[in-house]
């Protein structure tokens, strides 16, 4: 499809969002939400076009910004992730569909299916027990040890498919339980059925990450929208507060995400590896400066770091669906 095309479908689905946003908020007045909450719309500049155009959510920039550097509670940050990335991943999925590009939409149905019981889990039933600090350095270690594995993988020239590579029960499987543990994730932090699925995809499977990141898009898309409504209907989570955050960042995660997945479509698969291998580089730095690193921490970062590590390593050492040896 033409870029001009393109664009004329990002303004088109920017601009209906944008009628609403402003009908619902008093029209011209609904600019005051922003101004107010500047700190989080700007924010969320960065953390739309990241979520549209990397298999990282709009909540891993949104959450430890958040909770590092604004100083606002977890659960209100997590809670903030989901109802955000509901609007500007939706509006990226969007986008994504219009312009055809390749996703696997197996994935999104098997991963999707197991995300929904995994992040009911994680949202109602872990997340009051687990203390902030061990969640997010957790999530920060799991997501660097896939890095780390991701480096290894692209340092030579390798073949990748554009689909599954096989589609049987066994894999079936797999990609559902990528997805309950990734809606864990989700409904601990606010992200992260995204990533995990996008690890199995390229690590196990050999595919693309042109394919895998539109479709970890699409996928977290679907889950953000299930932890909102699970907060919005069975808790008191969405306050006032973060709903006015959410109203505020509205009107730009509709035209970050979207122009992100935009740009990834233009991308090169290398290109979008370096760039999410990037990103989780930062995180791994911030986490570290910012996050106070108690025994406790410690030690459970290393062990979910370390286990997901020999997971990842598993996945890269796995023969059967590489497309030379198919």
């Amino acid at each position: 499809m033409a870029l001009r095309s393109i664009l004329l479908i990002h303004l088109l689905t920017a601009g209906v969002v944008w009628l609403i946003w402003l009908g619902l908020n008093g029209g011209l007045d609904a600019f005051a939400l922003v101004m107010n909450n500047w700190q989080v719309a700007l924010t969320m500049v960065f953390g739309s076009f990241i979520a549209g155009a990397t298999s990282e959510g709009g909540g891993a920039i949104a959450f430890p910004v958040f909770t590092k550097l604004l100083q606002i509670a977890p659960m209100d940050a997590k809670v903030f992730s989901l109802a955000i990335q509901s609007v500007g991943m939706t509006a990226a999925s969007v986008v994504i569909i219009a312009m055809g590009v390749r996703v696997d939409w197996r994935v999104i149905r098997w991963a999707g299916l197991g995300g929904v019981p995994g992040i009911l889990l994680g949202a109602g039933w872990l997340a009051p027990d687990l203390s902030p600090p061990v969640l997010k350095m957790s999530f920060t270690f799991l997501v660097s040890s896939f890095a780390i594995t991701l480096f290894m993988f692209n340092r030579g020239i390798r073949l990748t498919h554009l689909s599954l590579p096989q589609t049987g029960q066994n894999e079936q499987w797999i990609i559902a339980l990528a997805g309950f543990i990734g809606g864990v994730m989700s409904g601990l932090v606010g992200n992260g059925i995204d990533i995990i699925t996008f690890s199995v995809m390229v690590l196990l499977f050999h595919m693309s990450e042109k394919v895998a990141t539109p479709t970890s898009v699409i996928l977290m898309a679907f889950n953000s929208m299930v932890g909102f409504l699970f907060h919005l209907g069975f808790t008191d989570a969405f306050t006032p507060q973060v709903q006015s955050w959410w109203l505020a960042a509205i009107p730009v995660v509709v035209i970050g995400a979207p122009l992100g997945a935009i740009v990834c479509s233009r991308l090169d698969r290398h290109a979008i590896a370096r760039f999410l291998i990037f990103l989780i580089a930062i995180e791994l730095v911030t986490s570290l400066w910012l996050i106070p690193l108690s025994r406790d921490v410690l030690w459970v970062s290393l062990s979910v770091g370390g286990g997901f590590a020999l997971l990842y390593l598993m996945m890269y050492r796995e023969k059967r669906y590489r497309p030379e040896e198919s």
